[in-house]
């Protein structure tokens, strides 16, 4: 009789086997390709209680017994302030992957609950201070984020349509606040449906936004500027099924010398700044 699979063992075989081409190998070529992770290296794998980060979770034990790099790892939950029952949901899914877990209290939704109008944008800056603080705590040098490939080009998309200006989320950024530590995404190349599918697969159910504000103005998130681009996106992929890849693959395709203007290290240059001096002592990024 054959030797039943615990849940943390299917887990880990669907990821290497039926989802091979979809979650291991893009995993592996973001990390390669960024260069997120080096010998020595701590980082703190952070669970929010979505399918992202429980995915990312997933490939990170998978890497963490196969990589020929040496480095540590650290599955770190931020509660900010969930239910009882949502809170009881994360860890029940992290049991079931046998994740060695650290569990991090806050009380970041009660601070940001009465934000209304900035909840969201004050919520994202605290649990990423919060998380980058008790990371380092923990002798940590990094945090993974689960932000995906569909996050980074509704990112693209949104910076154009909201707010005039081109720019993503980063596979890889060093902390301002925070000295010695970075931030790195290594679902950068994954595909969001992809891990839905993965998800589905192996029957787990995670929370979706666990904030009080959200529970209280469920209505308003119809109206939300990132759902609107998602589903913007999913119309336009009805006729062209690469809109996806182009979009993504044109953000690792920029090309400078065609723009009128650019933003480095903070400071906006237009075309003109440059096109008539060529002095090597002034930062020129038109010159090719």
């Amino acid at each position: 009789m054959a030797r039943q699979l615990t849940d943390r063992q299917w887990i880990e075989r669907s990821i290497v086997t039926k989802y091979r081409k979809k979650l291991w190998a893009p995993f592996l070529t973001a990390i390669n390709q960024y260069q997120l992770i080096h010998p020595g290296d701590h980082i703190a794998v952070c669970i929010s209680g979505g399918k992202d980060s429980m995915c990312m979770a997933a490939l990170f034990q998978i890497l963490k017994v196969h990589s020929d790099i040496p480095f540590e790892v650290t599955y770190l939950i931020m509660d900010p302030g969930y239910n009882a029952a949502n809170r009881k949901k994360i860890e029940e899914n992290a049991q079931r992957m046998e994740l060695p877990y650290v569990v991090y209290e806050t009380s970041i939704f009660d601070v940001t609950q009465s934000q209304c109008k900035k909840a969201c944008y004050l919520c994202a800056r605290m649990r990423r201070g919060h998380l980058y603080a008790k990371a380092k705590e923990l002798g940590c040098n990094k945090i993974a984020l689960g932000h995906h490939m569909n996050d980074a080009i509704e990112t693209a998309l949104m910076s154009m349509f909201y707010s005039s200006k081109l720019e993503t989320m980063a596979p890889i950024a060093r902390s301002d606040n925070f000295e010695g530590m970075e931030m790195i995404r290594p679902l950068y190349r994954i595909k969001e449906e992809d891990i839905i599918s993965w998800a589905n697969y192996n029957h787990f159910r995670f929370i979706q936004c666990a904030c009080r504000f959200t529970e209280m103005a469920e209505n308003d998130m119809a109206s939300s500027k990132r759902k609107e681009t998602k589903e913007l996106i999913a119309q336009l992929k009805k006729t062209n099924p690469l809109i996806e890849s182009n979009i993504f693959n044109a953000l690792h395709a920029v090309a400078i010398k065609c723009f009128p203007g650019v933003v480095v290290s903070g400071h906006h240059y237009t075309i003109n700044d440059f096109y008539s001096n060529l002095d090597e002592d002034i930062p020129n990024p038109y010159r090719q």
